[in-house]
């Protein structure tokens, strides 16, 4: 289940959500030539990403690791989350607020796999943890906007939209009980920065729901973004159907 887009895209220019993809980009091709070099690839995680184990000795990991990326398909996973759900709440919280809300986020969730997971000696990297935040916060402002997801079941593929809270609900529950799951020390996903970074998000947009009138922000605006929804036309295609005889 892939999200695509959401049926309320802001109003304004995300200029911080920008400028994090890019940031991402810019830094994941700057090191990209290591892949060819496993050993070079390690020793650069090891330094600039953060190890648990090694956590203490190594604070700046808490921040450089949420830059760094294992691959082509991890960095593109993170981003095209960023993209959709960032700008809705950069709009909302303001552009200083929204960018201190995602380091804070990331730097949360990577405290809890820490915790959950001391001693590990393998580098934690990607933005999966600050990006959870964004996910978080957007569950407690907009629960009831749509969200596009592509669907594919073995060779099966349908968009349809769903609300907010029902595909962010079910992405938090597959981090906890993979997290629950997952055996310490091995390498794999940083279940427990998911789910930290999620929990971190909503915690630190509470304030801000509580402001715009809590449950009475939800009533004003039905759990959307306060402006009205994108008008997605479907789009004919030209390939001819096929019909059994």
């Amino acid at each position: 289940m892939f999200p695509i887009r959401d049926h309320n895209p802001s109003e304004k220019v995300p200029y911080v959500t920008y400028a994090l993809m890019a940031i991402n980009i810019v830094v994941f091709l700057g090191y990209y030539g290591m892949f060819q070099n496993p050993r070079a690839l390690q020793s650069f995680f090891e330094t600039w990403g953060l190890v648990p184990a090694g956590a203490a000795q190594n604070p700046v990991g808490f921040i450089t690791s949420m830059f760094l990326h294992g691959g082509l398909m991890h960095l593109g996973g993170n981003m095209l989350f960023l993209w959709i759900f960032g700008d809705n709440l950069e709009e909302e919280m303001g552009h200083t607020n929204f960018l201190g809300f995602y380091l804070a986020s990331g730097i949360g969730a990577a405290f809890l796999q820490v915790m959950a997971d001391p001693n590990s000696t393998i580098p934690m990297v990607g933005a999966s943890g600050a990006i959870a935040g964004v996910l978080g916060g957007y569950l407690l402002m907009f629960p009831k906007a749509r969200v596009d997801v592509l669907i594919i079941i073995v060779v099966i593929f349908r968009i349809i939209p769903v609300p907010a809270w029902l595909m962010l609900g079910l992405w938090f529950g597959l981090q906890l009980f993979s997290g629950l799951n997952a055996p310490p020390g091995v390498g794999g996903v940083a279940y427990w920065a998911h789910a930290g970074g999620f929990i971190v998000g909503l915690i630190l947009a509470l304030p801000i729901w509580v402001r715009r009138g809590g449950t009475a922000y939800w009533k004003r605006t039905k759990g959307h973004p306060p402006h009205p929804e994108a008008n997605y036309r479907r789009v004919r295609t030209s390939i001819p159907k096929v019909t059994r005889r």
